[in-house]
């Protein structure tokens, strides 16, 4: 059953199928052969009961949050500014890369829109300032991954739903981690720099006054941040309602700008639909294709099976890391959380470690694997925004970025209190 059940996953991903078509069709094939109920029924009962979950409403609302920024003209002189704040470091633009990646994903949410939005930024600058693609192209696809691990952060709304996990506590666990690993990424950047100058690009001399001058443009997103993180840990809104006050304060910081016309403000909303339909879609799949699996019984013969087996907790821990590295290779990130979480989570708590814990570092592993080939969804978005050169350039570029990522799992492991310590205050 388990064979069968990658097989046909795995087949239906190859053949270029849409992830949510390919599980929900994974599904009926399962419900088809391996129930003598008629599981597929409950579809329309399921997908009512899911969508009507509130906490989905978070999401259109983060992806709006974040098109309004962009046409607001916001993120583009948070940009500017971060360059200008660190430029003087090794690295110049490729740390502004990773910096003003930082700052979009407190507003975003997701990885994609990250990655997006910091390449139309900086993908002009990359020739003018002498940059070496691989390099550079690589902190850019690197840096959006951090859309998903900064909170406010879709992926972790979706597995605190699966797991029936608190969002805020799963936004603190992330907190640490995820300040660690953008002192990582700028510490491989400038490493890099100082080992092989000619990877920096042209050192450029900027004032402090002109640095001074540009704090305001820095200002928005992080008052945004502090509306939305701020609302959900005062009590005063939940993670959707503060959602809600995200989007209401970066739709009245565009208005005190002047910067909207209906033009724009109509593809933000479009854009908003587009990601938020297929973000739906795999969702609404995924928890059918969870009902099925529960129904079958493939969730209980999994957990016997790996009882089976008899490996130590952190043997079987290494053997799930290792399942979900390859894995990402080759599936949407998302539909690989939403899809695997249901069977993997009880595991996890079977084995003993703690699921709040476990819930950062398969957030990790999806950032790995938005940046690993041959399927990973940023190098896609850098290089179709990019449209020239070769893609392996971005391959090159990502994979010191890779092991990065890896040795942050290695260190949640040693360290399990980077992601605990916060969240044991709240």
């Amino acid at each position: 059953m388990l064979a069968f059940t990658l097989i046909v996953l795995l087949g239906l991903l190859a053949l270029s199928v849409a992830a949510a078509v390919s599980i929900g069709l994974l599904g009926m094939s399962l419900a088809e052969f391996y129930s003598a109920l008629p599981l597929t029924r409950a579809l329309g009962e399921i997908a009512w009961s899911t969508s009507a979950e509130f906490l989905l409403v978070a999401i259109p609302l983060y992806v709006l949050m974040g098109e309004l920024l962009v046409c607001s003209g916001v993120a583009g002189r948070m940009y500017v500014a971060a360059d200008k704040w660190l430029s003087w470091l090794p690295g110049g633009l490729m740390n502004s890369n990773i910096g003003a990646s930082a700052l979009f994903s407190a507003t975003s949410g997701s990885s994609v829109a990250t990655a997006a939005t910091i390449s139309t930024l900086a993908l002009p600058e990359q020739a003018r300032n002498g940059y070496p693609a691989p390099l550079f192209l690589g902190s850019i696809a690197a840096g959006g991954t951090l859309g998903i691990l900064i909170p406010p952060s879709i992926n972790m709304i979706l597995f605190a739903l699966i797991a029936n996990l608190s969002v805020p506590k799963l936004y603190l666990a992330a907190t640490l981690p995820a300040l660690l690993l953008c002192l990582m990424f700028i510490g491989l950047i400038v490493l890099a720099c100082l080992i092989r100058p000619e990877l920096g690009g042209q050192r450029r001399h900027v004032s402090w006054s002109e640095r001074r001058a540009c704090v305001p443009d820095l200002l928005p997103p992080l008052v945004i941040f502090a509306v939305v993180v701020g609302a959900i840990y005062s009590g005063f809104a939940t993670a959707s309602e503060s959602a809600a006050l995200g989007v209401l304060a970066a739709f009245g910081l565009g208005l005190w700008r002047r910067a909207f016309t209906l033009h724009s403000l109509g593809q933000a909303f479009e854009s908003t639909l587009r990601t938020s339909g297929m973000i739906i879609f795999i969702t609404l799949a995924a928890f059918f294709l969870n009902f099925v699996l529960s129904s079958i019984g493939l969730t209980s013969t999994l957990i016997d099976f790996i009882t089976d087996l008899q490996l130590s907790p952190m043997a079987m821990l290494l053997a799930i890391i290792l399942f979900y590295i390859v894995l990402g290779c080759f599936m949407d990130t998302l539909a690989m959380l939403i899809t695997t979480a249901p069977l993997v989570v009880p595991v996890i708590v079977a084995l003993g470690f703690d699921p709040l814990w476990f819930g950062v570092v398969l957030i990790v592993l999806c950032e790995l694997g938005q940046i690993t080939p041959p399927f990973g969804m940023n190098l896609f978005v850098v290089q179709s925004i990019r449209n020239k050169g070769n893609f392996m350039d971005i391959v090159y570029g990502t994979l010191p970025f890779c092991f990065l990522l890896i040795a942050l799992i290695a260190l949640l492991i040693l360290f399990p209190q980077l992601a605990l310590w916060l969240p044991q205050w709240a």
